[in-house]
């Protein structure tokens, strides 16, 4: 979505929690396709079922109030949020390269990469339905404004 775009705040109640179920649902699939693969050791934590749902559940909601928070504060909210959203996501990739190179919980390298890509998918999620459910084009509005009625 480009970067005209004005943020409806009040859509943020409702696409928030949306946001958060449909990212939880996101992770969960790929951590269902992770353990079918890799068939992981049952001491491995972060993969069993209570880590990412709680993870997804807490991160995305902070996610979700950082972007309401920007949405009211920063004068390019969009552009700042993403480039937030990267940055915390590179950053969410240092605890599990870290994992990998000192296997804890006995996993390495193909369980590390199997939690990145749910770290991924979560953001992936979260930046497209924030962005897409939140926000109208400046153009749209303008147009409408413009139009008889």
């Amino acid at each position: 979505m480009a970067d005209k775009a004005n943020i409806i705040l009040s859509r943020v109640l409702w696409a928030g929690p949306l946001t958060v179920l449909a990212s939880v649902a996101a992770v969960l699939c790929v951590r269902m396709v992770a353990v079918a693969l890799l068939q992981p050791a049952r001491t491995f934590a972060p993969l069993l079922w209570p880590p990412p749902i709680i993870d997804t559940v807490l991160l995305v909601t902070a996610a979700v109030i950082v972007f309401s928070f920007m949405a009211t504060t920063v004068s390019n909210p969009i552009r700042m949020f993403r480039t937030v959203a990267a940055v915390v996501l590179l950053l969410s990739f240092v605890p599990v390269v870290l994992l990998a190179i000192w296997h804890s919980f006995g996993g390495g390298w193909p369980e590390a990469l199997a939690l990145m890509s749910m770290h991924v998918v979560a953001w992936a999620v979260t930046i497209t339905m924030l962005m897409r459910l939140t926000t109208v084009r400046t153009d749209v509005i303008a147009s409408r404004a413009s139009s008889p009625s």
